[in-house]
């Protein structure tokens, strides 16, 4: 932990305990004393601050400034249980224009670029997050907003857009719409900016491959922002993090242990400059790395590497942990398998059975496939599964985020 970013930690804890009801009371049941906290090593004795309580604190029960302060509300989308309002100040909409124009700037994106934005605007971070990163460069923000995909790729080709922000399931959509409408020569498109979602690289390829585009891996979170507090550059070996704005920290999921450098853990990351609802020791749930040294780009900004899931993506099968990581990492060395798969867990006369679903090339052999699958998971995972080996676009698209795993175990 760098001096300036430990003296801004400092300083956030007394903005805590001064300014937010929710840590005060955080502060008092934790009999945590801020005082205390002489070393970044002390960092570890603070409580994290969890998903379950930003949902307790619902609906304003985060905010840490006067209302008169707050300029604007972001939500979570609510779906499994109740939505998380995070409050912004204007300067914490500057700082987050700010994150995600560094963000462009990192990708080559310059004031001559048109960004076409298809994530949804509204409560959702995302659109707006990008088309207030793109103004702030100066380019050009064609605010599409999510869908509908003929209106999508007719502006694509009428304003020339050169660069697109999206998902990757629907960044995967607009591929494939491409190809089978044979408009790859009337599409301007040179970057991509995909985010929200974990994606692994034979996605990543395809996409890449299929609209001619170089793409670019960033993340954030509602709670933290939005998107645009990493993303990779043009090596592509990890995404760098605003360590100015960020503290992150990877620990144990079980243990909550602090881990090293450069071991897999959960991301906890800790708002430094942030004033609306400021967040101490957050648990994102996101699984990943913070990665040892200097990048060949030369930024002087930290490195996290992809994310490999999250701890509530996990299935637990006849007794092993499987992560969605695993399975894009297994399916990469598999000749003729596609990026897109399904998982279908069920409970079957007392027993659990798994059939991972994956898409494949025309020109390679279902039998072939389902058995090498087979083998590479018994071999890597551990355990016996069935594969079902389908056409390309045979399992279902996506606009927003792909149901990767169904468990109708607890259905």
């Amino acid at each position: 932990m760098r001096r300036e970013q430990f003296e801004s930690f400092k300083e956030l804890l007394e903005r805590l305990s001064e300014n937010s009801p929710f840590y005060k009371k955080k502060f008092s049941t934790s009999r945590v004393n801020i005082s205390d906290i002489k070393s970044p090593e002390d960092i570890s004795q603070l409580p994290f601050t969890t998903k379950e309580e930003l949902r307790e604190a619902y609906p304003l029960g985060l905010q840490a400034v006067p209302d008169d302060k707050v300029v604007r509300i972001h939500s979570s989308s609510g779906t499994t249980g109740k939505p998380v309002i995070i409050p912004y100040t204007g300067k914490d909409v500057d700082d987050w224009a700010l994150m995600m124009a560094r963000c462009f700037e990192l990708a080559g994106i310059t004031s001559l670029d048109r960004v076409q934005i298809t994530p949804g605007y509204g409560l959702w971070t995302a659109g707006i997050g990008f088309q207030a990163g793109v103004e702030r460069i100066g380019a050009m923000a064609i605010p599409m907003g999510p869908g509908n995909t003929d209106k999508q790729l007719q502006m694509m080709m009428d304003l020339k857009s050169t660069v697109f922000a999206s998902t990757s399931s629907y960044a995967l959509v607009l591929a494939e719409e491409v190809e089978k409408r044979g408009i790859r020569s009337q599409i301007h498109l040179k970057k991509g900016i995909i985010g929200s979602e974990r994606w692994g690289e034979k996605m990543r390829n395809r996409i890449k491959n299929e609209l001619g585009v170089e793409i670019y891996d960033i993340y954030g979170l509602t709670e933290i922002y939005g998107p645009g507090i990493s993303l990779d550059c043009d090596y592509h070996t990890g995404l760098h993090y605003w360590d100015d704005f960020l503290y992150f920290e990877i620990i144990d999921p079980v243990t909550c242990k602090p881990l090293k450098e450069g071991e897999y853990g959960e991301l906890v990351i800790t708002t430094l400059k942030k004033e609306g609802a400021p967040l101490l020791r957050y648990r994102t749930r996101d699984l990943t790395r913070l990665i040892p040294g200097n990048c060949p780009c030369g930024s002087p900004y930290p490195r996290h590497d992809v994310i490999m899931g999250r701890t509530d993506d996990m299935v637990k099968v006849k007794g092993v942990n499987i992560y969605p990581g695993q399975i894009d990492e297994l399916l990469r060395e598999i000749d003729g398998a596609s990026s897109e798969y399904q998982v279908v867990v069920k409970h079957i006369n007392g027993k659990d059975e798994m059939t991972l679903r994956v898409e494949r090339d025309s020109s390679f052999d279902d039998k072939a496939i389902r058995d090498k699958i087979v083998d590479q998971f018994k071999k890597k995972v551990g355990i016996h599964i069935e594969a079902e080996v389908l056409a390309i676009g045979e399992l279902p698209r996506s606009e927003k985020k792909s149901k990767r795993i169904i468990d109708f175990r607890y259905q």
